[in-house]
């Protein structure tokens, strides 16, 4: 589990090797999904977008405009993503969506749809699911086209005439900073995603797809689905975590580097700490008596705080959880320099490229953080030659979402 396991050259390598594969349609744990978007053009002021982002944790629906002043959001509703807590069927979930956008429908004619799972993406700017990931349980929705049933359903109610852009909320996150990179001249657009899932999403010329997709001009948003790379060495803990989740085998990256599961891979590191002496009798009862850990938590017991443990105690589970968190973040900067060495980004010190980010363990974690600042300062930029800010806002992934409907 120690962190330098996780070697940066050697882990940077793998990501540009499985990325390479993916852009060439060959067997890769990173899929370099075609989004069919792009990021060129200019934001429409005053024009409302209905925004609707299906998340890790939350559901959320508004009405989104952008202004000389900044980005208005109006009628924002906030509920449980479904199937958080129990499977949902695909035409209830539908229908839910339905029932919270459809207020919004008269006021607009553009939706941008961001669903945070994996889906093969149209060059209609719909797609199909290929895969749920969180944990989340949806039944039934093989082959569905999202926007498509969503359009069918909203007919159903008598409401036509709508255009809908479908996409993951990396590039919704990327889509988001288009206007302060440009504002501050950058070297191009990288999305990041890190809080309970793993993602990123770059930007690449038409040309440099060279698997069969649909007819596209220009730069194309992609999405790597890189929480599925399977290139990282894994310790114990990692394996009994993988092995009690629905889905053991996949999204290893995400499993390793999540919000979703960086509390728990510190419980079964403590746990395992303690059964081989490292706590005290006292600490380790403490220990036996937790049933979880979420990451907030780890992160501050990694960060000295917490109230458990006193003394050596909780010197030892600080320096074991922080070593999670810190093995966390080298993954993460290792994907992130494969896709500025990919995309041939950062290398003028005086216009770094930009990494739109957004997601509860970058913003909120600071062993994460400063983790991961660290690792950019002595690999990314002293190592690699490359130079990238980290820009994060509110509200992101709804803010991209309506770009990408306003745009596209």
């Amino acid at each position: 589990m120690e962190p330098e396991r996780i070697d940066l050259d050697d882990t940077t390598s793998a990501f540009l090797g499985e990325m390479e594969l993916g852009l060439h349609g060959r067997a890769s744990s990173i899929r370099m999904i075609p989004t069919y978007l792009t990021a060129d053009g200019v934001l429409p002021m005053g024009e409302p977008a209905a925004v609707i982002d299906a998340g890790g944790t939350n559901f959320r629906t508004a009405l989104v405009s952008f202004t000389d002043e900044g980005a208005a959001i109006d009628s924002l509703n906030v509920c449980s993503m479904p199937g958080t807590d129990g499977a949902v069927a695909w035409a209830d979930f539908i229908a839910f969506v339905a029932d919270r956008l459809a207020p919004l429908l008269d006021r607009t004619d553009k939706v941008g749809f961001c669903f945070s799972y994996p889906t093969e993406e149209t060059p209609e700017r719909d797609g199909r699911v290929l895969s749920l990931t969180k944990q989340v349980q949806l039944d039934g929705f093989e082959g569905r086209l999202i926007c498509a049933d969503l359009a069918a359903e909203l007919e159903k109610r008598g409401i036509t005439g709508k255009s809908f852009v479908l996409l993951n909320d990396t590039p919704a996150v990327l889509l988001s900073g288009a206007a302060y990179a440009s504002a501050q001249g950058c070297d191009g657009l990288v999305g990041l995603i890190s809080g309970t899932g793993t993602n990123t999403c770059c930007v690449l010329p038409d040309e440099a797809i060279m698997k069969p997709h649909g007819a596209f001009e220009g730069n194309m948003l992609i999405n790597l689905e890189s929480g599925a790379f399977l290139g990282l060495p894994r310790g114990d803990f990692d394996v009994e975590l993988d092995n009690a989740t629905r889905d053991p085998g996949v999204y290893r990256h995400e499993k390793m580097t999540s919000g979703a599961y960086l509390g728990e891979l510190c419980l079964l590191t403590l746990r395992g700490a303690a059964k081989e002496g490292l706590f005290s009798e006292a600490g380790a009862a403490k220990i036996a008596s937790l049933t979880e850990l979420s990451s907030a938590e780890a992160d501050a017991m990694a960060c000295g705080g917490g109230a458990l443990f006193g003394g050596e105690d909780a010197e030892t589970a600080s320096m074991l959880c922080n070593a999670v968190f810190v093995r966390s973040a080298r993954c993460v900067c290792s994907n992130l320099a494969a896709i500025l060495v990919l995309t041939d980004r950062g290398s003028d010190p005086e216009h770094p490229a930009c990494i739109c980010a957004d997601g509860s363990v970058i913003r909120r974690s600071r062993a994460f953080r400063e983790a991961l600042d660290g690792f950019m300062a002595s690999f990314i930029e002293g190592k690699l030659g490359r130079r990238a800010v980290i820009w994060s806002t509110e509200n992101a992934t709804m803010l991209g979402s309506a770009a990408a409907a306003l745009l596209n």
